[in-house]
C-alpha cells in the first residue's frame, strides 16, 4: 500500500500509529531501521494482543458484511487474505517481546520523535480514514509533526472509510500544507482493498 521498495526500506523507517501489524517486524528482518509507534504500546502485552485480535475479526467481519466495499483482487480470496492478517498478528507478538525498543507509545498529532528523526514515515488507515471524526485541524498538525519528524510522509488511503467518500475538506488541506512549506502528491499504489482506496499521499518538506 505504501509502494515501499528495497532502498526505501534500507533507511530510517517510522510506522506511524501501527497498531497491532507485522510491518515493523517484517521491515526490521530485512535489515530496515525500523520504528513503530502507536498509543496502544502503553498497555500490557497480552493486552495489546488481544486487541490485535478482536481487530482482526472485526475488519474480516465488515468486509463479509459489506461484500460491495472490498475487492480480493490482491490478496487472492477472503481465506488468504486471514491467513496474511494472522501471519502478520504473529510475527507482531513475536517481534515486540524479542525488540521492544522498535514499539514506542505514542500518538499524533503530536509525535515524541525529534525533528528530522526518520527518511520515510507511512501512516495507513487514520488520516482521511476517520475524516468524519477527525478533522481538518487535526489532519493538517498531524501531516504537519509527521513531516517534522520525516522527510517523506506516505498516508494510505487517501479516501474516507466506508465506501470511499471524498475527503470534504481536501482542497482546504492541501492549500495549508502548502502554505507550511510542504509538498504533496498524490500517487497511485498496486495494492487495493476497500474499492477505489489506491492512492497514497506524500508529504514531503519543500
Amino acid at each position: 500500500m505504501f509502494d515501499l521498495q528495497r532502498d526505501d526500506l534500507a533507511k530510517a523507517v517510522l510506522d506511524c500509529s501501527a497498531g497491532v501489524a507485522g510491518f515493523a517486524a517484517e521491515a526490521g528482518a530485512r535489515g530496515s531501521r525500523v520504528v513503530a509507534v502507536d498509543p496502544a504500546y502503553a498497555l500490557p502485552r497480552d493486552e495489546i494482543a488481544r486487541l490485535g485480535r478482536a481487530d482482526l475479526e472485526r475488519g474480516s467481519a465488515i468486509a463479509a458484511e459489506h461484500p460491495d466495499r472490498f475487492t480480493f483482487d490482491w490478496y487472492g480470496s477472503p481465506e488468504r487474505r486471514l491467513s496474511m492478517r494472522n501471519r502478520a498478528l504473529a510475527q507482531f507478538v513475536t517481534d515486540l517481546v524479542t525488540h521492544p525498543n522498535r514499539y514506542v507509545a505514542g500518538q499524533l498529532p503530536q509525535l515524541p520523535f525529534k525533528d528530522a528523526s526518520y527518511d520515510v514515515a507511512v501512516c495507513s488507515h487514520l488520516l482521511f480514514t476517520w475524516a468524519d471524526q477527525l478533522g481538518l485541524d487535526w489532519h493538517r498538525a498531524a501531516l504537519v509533526d509527521l513531516a517534522r519528524v520525516a522527510a517523506e510522509v506516505r498516508v494510505f488511503p487517501t479516501v474516507m472509510q466506508g465506501p470511499g467518500e471524498p475527503v470534504p475538506f481536501w482542497d482546504e488541506l492541501m492549500s495549508d500544507l502548502a502554505e507550511a512549506g510542504l509538498t504533496t502528491e498524490q500517487r497511485r499504489v498496486p495494492y487495493e482493498f476497500q474499492k477505489g482506496a489506491d492512492t497514497m499521499l506524500v508529504v514531503t518538506r519543500g
